[in-house]
Formats: structure tokens, C-alpha cells, sequence
């Protein structure tokens, strides 16, 4: 928010602070200054030469100064034409010392040339042979200094200025037209310099959006009083009441709307220092009635809007003007001031009568309604809205109003009779209009005021300070605060300007802020923290998933996080849900539904690298979102990893690198398990996950308990993406079943005697799984078996068709003494007999 100096000074004094004093207060209150921006006041000294101070909170600084000598208010008597060029004029001017001959092309006064002596003279900014100013048709702000020169044969040294050659805007097109109350030879800076602070307003300030806002920031410091506006009225004619209804149908959605009428308006410009403040906050002067409205929501903090009375009474005909708050009907239509059509639905809320909608409410008003050249009849609105509804409606029409800006930020409802009241006060005296008596008030739902009770002990522990009930009392009453000081409390009354202060130990919180914020922060004591240190908990299921992920890196594989929304279309090349948990008000289109698969969104992420190198090994650790009826969804925590491309990379001496295989997945697997320490791990074929591919596809289980699934992509859902021709593998695990399986931490000593190490061969029929020999082969040897290893298949004629050959490493121990050649040779007999009996094992010679 833009604020500019004089406007500030109007409720304020501040004339014994620098404009860098003003800005660090503000800043130390919570309303950080972004820049200070100066047009026409002095700049100082560091500013001026480009330099930084070294005093803390310094801050961006730009502009120019008027010199007071040769940049001054002037009046031009006559328009007289250039006698060698038709589009050039000269200006009898007089600048309060002695008369000038001007030379100027402006063309908002061409119209005068030739018509001899003006009536009325016409007061502008007039810069001497020196002075310093922009370049009013240079790209950008360009410095220049007035130099005599002749143009086509007349002398030129001066000129009458425009907004940008005094960097107040950067229009240049005509001179500025000063009011006719400016007096002549006063220096202009000190008629209207000024600089403007570009004040940050943060969502917890949204009060102080608005310059007696930020005047009452400042009024909290000692020995300044807060002047605030008053308006007078000078009422006739005809109450509003009688003329004007108004219904509201959803109290929670606009809890209070006010309607005042003032006849007889005269449109035209707006007096210059109106329009110049306006430029300086950065709003567009339009004619005096719209300009009164956005110099009171400036002013005051409520944004009003202006009806054009007369076609509000042409729609009602015969009957009384009925305006009607009320949600939009699904497919409604509105036409807003921007000229774009707009298609509303319910969560819209429009100011309506009873032959439609007339405006956005809170947003942007209607185009039929607009106040146009021809308006004589004005009826002022004034109101309150639900801000989370105003916020949602801006954003679904990307209507970022000044309007929307404050009313998505909260404004208070009992700043809207205030704000009628100013709007209808300033109309009035730009517009010559006459108010009529009374305004029309409906106030279905005042909001509860919030009461705040404090003691010395909280100041104390809050803020570290020692301060007495009445002291607080007097901090929080410079902030308008209500106070009462009972025996051993302080009693705090939320202003009515505020809808921030809660309640309870949040609303002693927002209490306690405030007194901090007008104590001042910058004269709080650093201090050591008084209270006990709370009991540090651990949170095991963070932690659990924190060793999982190192587990995981360690394995070479990287680590993605994705975005939790995504859409059914999206998702449905993995897997189809009937029902998702939808999200409100989406960012996108593309992300209007939470997530029921995190392998999609993995797969999108996959999808997206995969031409940029040659192998990927990704994981993903993150919670799915199931929707649960009148309830909020359940949140199961799921593993994906995924893994494609070579196992190695291509280089001179690896011309043919192996394809990364359902092998390699499974070996991370069986280590990423053992690392967790969880056993009785086994595997077994599924063709229960229609993503895997059938016969490529296991199902894992540890500890008796079904936690995952992996294997090679289907080639119907590899058809979906783009992955290329490698491989595709997928890991799916449920970490909530993995994390409630207890870790094993088995504990065995180093053998003292020595091992014997045997190999043996199998041949079996080819349904007969590795896994089961090798259970059996552990079963029978007992505890004098301490390794088994698979380290060879064959398939070949020598085995026979439908026999496969399995050769498995073995490893003899005994913990007690060492085993002789004799006793290994018992067991492995033993072991023979017992796989050829249960699976018809033969060994191979």
C-alpha cells in the first residue's frame, strides 16, 4: 500500500519526525517499509548521492527533490500562438515575481490559444532556467537541467510542467492544472511536495490498510494524538428509508450493508490534490463521485460503492428500490465494470434487486449501474462480507480489486456507516450534491466484541518486561483499546475496527503483541528464557521413516516428493477410483483432487526425467488420501521406488551394459528389509496387482504380514507413459503394516571353530521353488547349517525337459568343537534324503 506523507499528516502531526523516522517506526510497529519514494520534499543526504546510512532499518529510496528557488507555482494569463509553429503555443505566465513568456506544446490547453485574455487564470507548476527535472519524453526517469535554447526562432528556458517531469506519475501527454486556490510564487514543494511510503500489509495488519490506520500506528507513540475523520453532513429532502429497502438472505455471508442517497451531483473532474493523492497511492482518478469512494476507502479502511439512483429506479418502476444480497444462481451472468461477462455460481455473492444481479458483491460492480457523465443520483453502498468468500470469489474471477484486497483481509462491519458517511461527505463537496436525511442500516449479525483478561504475571512471562496493569492500559488505549484495571487483572476490549483479537490464551497472545508492538520492540530486553524447557517427545513414526530413507540412499536410490493433488484422469493410467477427496478451491485445474496412488505420481515424475538419463532409480515415502464419508479422509503411508535403465553405465569398455531386471529390485528389497531388521521375510508370485506384469510380479511378506508388492511394469499401463524400451520396475509397500512389525535384533557370537564349506546340486522338477529347498535344506541341517546360498541354474539337456538344475553353497559349523569331513557328509546325506523325498530333489553327480 502506497501512503503518501501529506495524507498521513492529516490525522497526525509528524512534523518534528524525518520521513526515515516515520518509516522506521512504522517498520518496528509491524508495517514494514518496502521504499520511500520522494516527490518534491527534500531527500536526504545519503539518498540524494545513491548512498546507504548506516543506521539500521534503512531503506530503498528514490525520487526527486523541487528546488524551492526555481520550481514554483504559476499562473497563465493568456494562450497566444507560436508565430512559427501551428502546434506550439506561448504562455503569458506570471510566477509571482515578474511575467515570463513560456513555450509549450501541451494539449489540454491548446484549446485556449488565440482567445485572448483568460477570465480566469490557470495555476500550474512552473520550473525555472536551472532547475532539475525528468525528461518528460525520455524512456524511463531521466534527469535533465533547463537550459535557454531557441526553438523554431523563440527563446525557450523554462516550461510548465508535467506529472512526470515531476515524477509524480509518468503521464507527460499535459501539463498540470492546479486547483485555483494555489498561490502564485509559493515554491512548490511546499504546496504539494510530498513522498510516499510503500508500506508492506501483512495478513494480520489488514486493519491498517488504509491511511488512519497507519496513522493510529504512529499515534501510539507518546505525545501524539490521532485526528480522526469526523464527517459533517448537511442533510435534505427526502429520507433514503423511504426510498430504499434492502434484504439480506445469508447474515454470514454479508452480516451488515448500508445505503445512504445523495441527488443532484454534478460529474467532473476531481479538485488536483485529490487526483494527485490518488496517482501517489496508485489509484486512477476516473470523476469526482468514483474518486470520492476510493479516496474514502483509502482514507478510512471500507471500500464503498456508487449506484447510478436513477436506472436502480428504472428497474423497480413504480415500487420501492429493493436491493437484495444473495448467493448467484449456478450459470447467472453479470457484466462487471472491466466489461468481461462473467459466469457466476453459488459460491459467488451478488448485490442484486429484484430483476437481477447489479454486482459482484465485495469485488467489482455491475456495468449497467456504473456512474457515467449523465449520472445526476447517487445511492453509496457500504457493507461487510465474509472474507474467506471474498477471497474465493476474487481469485475464481482473477478480480484482484482494492475492494477484494481489503475485504479478503477482514473488514470489520461497524467501519461501514463511517465509511457511507465520509464517501457521501466528500461527493458533496466535489459534486455540489445534496444528502438526504438518514441512511438505510441492516445489521442482522454484529459480531461479539473479544474480551481479553491479563495479569502482570502474563507481561512478564510473555514479553520478558515488567510492567504494571496501568501501564498496559495506557500502551493498549493508544491502540483504542478499552481497558479496565480490576485488583490483580487487566480487562482489554477489542476495538471495533479490529476482528483480529481472539480470544482465551489466543486472544491473550494478540493482547500481548499489542503491547509489545506499543512498548515498542526495539526497547525490549534481550533476555534468558525463564520457564522450564517442556519434556522433549520423540515422534517414532518420523524418525522410523527418517532411517528408511537413509536405508534407501544407501542403496543408490534418490529420493522425489511430488505434489499430493493431481487429477482422476491422471491417476487412471495406473489404477481407476470411483471416489476421490476433492479440494475446494484448486490452484489448478490440474490439481483439483487428492491423490488415491502414489505410484502415479512417481510414474508423472519418472515420465518427465526419462530422456535425460540413461538409468533412474527413484523412491517416494508419502501418504495416500481416502476418502471417508462425512469425514476426513484416512491417510495410510505407502513406499514406491521405481527403477529403469542400465545397471551400468555405457562407456569404451561396456559396450552392451545389462538392463536393470526384477533381480536387481529385489535385492534392494531384501536389503532395504534387513536393515529394518525385520525377518521371516518371503516371497511369493501375485497376479493380484493388475500394474505388474503377470509371472514378473511378487508379493512380499515379513514377520506373517502382507506389506508390499513389486515387479515389472504391465505393458498395457507401460503403454500409458513415455518410459522408452527399458524395463520398467515398481515397488508398492504399505509402511503402516511395515512399521508395526517388531525389528529383530538378533545377537550371535563369532564362531571359534572353523567351518567346513560343501557345494551340492539338485535337479528338480521346474515348479519346485529355490525358497523351499532352501527352507528345507535349513531345516534338516539345524543349527549345524549356518549358510545356504543359491549360486547357480541350469536348464539343458542334461538335466532333462521340465527339470531345472540348482546348485547351492553350504556352509558346516559346529559352536562347540570342530566338525570332521565324516559329520559334514552325515548332514548333507541327511539333507539329500530329505529333499528327495519332499520334493523329489536327485543329486547331481
Amino acid at each position: 500500500m502506497k501512503v503518501p506523507i501529506s495524507w498521513l499528516k492529516d490525522f497526525i502531526d509528524l512534523d518534528d519526525l524525518s520521513i526515515e523516522d516515520i518509516a522506521r517506526k512504522l517498520t518496528l510497529a509491524g508495517l514494514e517499509v518496502d521504499e520511500i519514494l520522494y516527490v518534491g520534499l527534500s531527500m536526504p543526504d545519503h539518498a540524494a548521492r545513491g548512498l546507504h546510512s548506516s543506521e539500521k532499518h534503512e531503506f530503498k529510496t528514490g525520487g526527486i527533490a523541487w528546488d524551492r528557488e526555481k520550481i514554483v507555482v504559476a499562473e497563465i494569463r493568456e494562450v497566444k500562438p507560436h508565430p512559427n509553429a501551428d502546434k506550439l503555443t506561448l504562455l503569458d505566465l506570471f510566477d509571482g515575481q515578474q511575467e515570463q513568456v513560456v513555450l509549450t506544446g501541451a494539449p489540454n490547453i491548446f484549446h485556449l490559444k488565440g482567445t485572448g485574455k483568460l477570465p480566469k487564470p490557470i495555476k500550474v507548476a512552473y520550473a525555472k532556467e536551472g532547475a532539475t527535472i525528468y525528461d518528460g519524453h525520455a524512456e524511463g526517469l531521466v534527469l535533465m537541467t533547463l537550459k535557454r535554447a531557441k526553438i523554431r526562432g523563440v527563446d525557450s528556458y523554462s516550461m510548465v510542467c508535467s506529472e512526470k517531469e515531476l515524477g509524480i506519475t509518468g503521464e507527460h501527454e499535459g501539463i498540470i492544472l492546479l486547483d485555483d486556490d494555489a498561490p502564485v510564487g509559493m515554491p512548490l514543494a511546499d504546496y504539494m511536495g510530498d513522498a510516499v511510503l510503500d508500506i508492506s500489509i501483512l495478513p494480520n495488519m489488514g486493519r491498517n490498510a488504509n491511511v488512519v490506520g497507519v496513522a493510529r500506528e504512529l499515534a501510539a507513540m507518546p505525545g501524539r494524538e490521532l485526528r480522526k475523520p469526523e464527517p459533517k453532513l448537511n442533510v435534505s429532502g427526502q429520507s433514503v428509508r423511504e426510498l430504499v429497502e434492502i434484504e439480506i438472505t445469508d447474515p454470514k455471508l454479508n452480516p451488515r450493508f448500508v445505503a445512504g442517497l445523495i441527488r443532484d451531483v454534478e460529474i467532473k473532474p476531481s479538485p488536483y490534490q485529490i487526483q494527485r493523492r490518488l496517482k501517489l497511492a496508485g489509484i486512477r482518478p476516473i470523476n469526482n463521485v468514483v474518486d470520492a469512494t476510493n479516496y474514502a476507502m483509502l482514507e478510512y479502511g471500507e471500500p464503498l460503492h456508487a449506484f447510478d439512483y436513477d436506472v436502480l429506479k428504472k428497474r423497480a418502476g413504480k415500487k420501492k428500490i429493493k436491493i437484495i444480497t444473495r448467493a448467484a444462481k449456478d450459470g447467472e451472468k453479470l457484466k462487471t465494470l472491466d466489461g468481461h461477462e462473467r459466469t457466476l455460481n453459488p459460491v459467488n455473492v451478488l448485490v442484486a434487486d429484484e430483476k437481477g444481479s447489479l454486482g459482484l458483491a465485495g469485488v467489482m460492480g455491475g456495468e449497467e449501474s456504473e456512474v457515467g457523465d449523465k449520472t445526476r443520483n447517487i445511492l453509496l453502498e457500504g457493507a461487510a462480507w465474509n472474507y474467506i468468500n471474498i477471497r474465493r470469489t476474487a481469485k475464481q474471477h482473477n478480480l484482484p480489486s482494492e475492494a477484494s484486497f481489503r475485504f479478503s483481509r477482514g473488514v470489520h462491519p461497524a467501519m461501514a456507516e463511517g465509511g457511507v458517511h465520509l464517501g457521501l461527505k466528500y461527493m458533496a463537496e466535489w459534486s455540489g450534491g445534496a444528502v438526504a436525511p438518514d441512511l438505510v442500516d441492516v445489521y442482522p449479525l454484529p459480531p461479539k466484541d473479544a474480551v481479553v483478561d491479563i495479569t502482570v504475571r502474563d507481561i512478564h512471562r510473555w514479553l520478558g518486561i515488567d510492567l504494571t496493569l496501568e501501564r498496559a492500559a495506557e500502551l493498549l488505549s493508544r491502540l483504542e483499546f478499552k481497558c479496565e484495571v480490576k485488583v490483580e487483572t487487566l480487562r482489554v476490549t477489542a476495538p471495533d475496527h479490529r476482528m483480529d483479537i481472539g480470544e482465551g490464551i489466543v486472544g491473550m497472545a494478540d493482547v500481548l503483541e499489542e503491547v509489545a508492538r506499543s512498548y515498542g520492540y526495539d526497547n525490549i530486553p534481550t533476555t534468558n528464557m525463564a520457564d522450564a524447557l517442556p519434556p522433549q517427545v520423540g515422534n517414532p513414526v518420523h524418525e522410523w521413516e527418517e532411517t528408511l530413507r537413509d536405508q534407501l540412499v544407501a542403496l543408490g536410490l534418490q529420493e522425489v516428493v511430488t505434489y499430493r493433488m493431481t487429477t482422476p484422469e491422471k491417476e487412471s493410467r495406473i489404477v481407476k477410483y470411483d471416489e476421490y477427496v476433492r479440494i475446494a478451491n484448486p490452484i489448478t485445474p490440474e490439481k483439483n483432487v487428492l491423490r488415491r496412488s502414489l505410484i502415479a505420481s512417481v510414474f508423472d515424475s519418472l515420465e518427465k526425467n526419462i530422456r535425460y538419463n540413461e538409468a533412474f532409480s527413484f523412491f517416494e515415502i508419502g501418504p495416500i488420501f481416502e476418502p471417508v464419508k462425512n469425514d476426513l479422509p484416512r491417510e495410510p503411508r505407502r513406499l514406491v521406488i521405481v527403477m529403469t535403465g542400465f545397471r551400468e553405465a555405457t562407456a569404451w569398455d561396456v559396450k552392451e551394459p545389462a538392463k536393470l531386471d526384477f533381480f536387481d529390485m529385489k535385492g534392494r528389497i531384501e536389503l532395504m528389509l534387513g536393515g529394518l531388521r525385520l525377518t521371516k521375510v518371503s516371497y511369493a508370485a501375485t497376479e493380484s496387482h493388475a500394474y505388474l506384469h503377470p509371472g514378473k510380479a511378487a508379493e512380499v511378506k515379513a514377520g506373517g504380514k502382507a506389506i508390499g508388492a513389486f515387479g515389472e511394469l504391465h505393458p498395457l499401463v507401460r503403454e500409458q507413459y513415455e518410459l522408452g524400451d527399458l524395463p520398467v520396475l515398481v515397488a508398492d509397500f504399505d509402511l503402516d503394516v511395515m512399521r508395526s512389525i517388531p525389528p529383530a535384533y538378533e545377537i550371535k557370537p563369532i564362531p571359534e571353530t572353523p567351518p567346513i564349506y560343501e557345494d551340492i546340486a539338485l535337479i528338480v522338477d521346474e515348479s519346485v521353488k529355490a525358497e523351499t529347498i532352501e527352507s528345507l535344506i535349513r531345516q534338516t541341517g539345524g543349527r549345524s547349517v549356518t549358510g545356504v546360498r543359491l549360486f547357480d541354474l541350469y536348464r539343458g539337456d542334461q538335466v532333462g525337459a521340465g527339470k531345472k538344475s540348482l546348485a547351492y553353497a553350504l556352509t558346516y559349523q559346529a559352536e562347540d568343537k570342530t566338525m570332521t569331513d565324516a559329520e559334514a557328509a552325515a548332514i548333507r546325506n541327511k539333507i539329500v534324503k530329505r529333499l528327495e523325498k519332499e520334493v523329489g530333489a536327485k543329486l547331481r553327480n
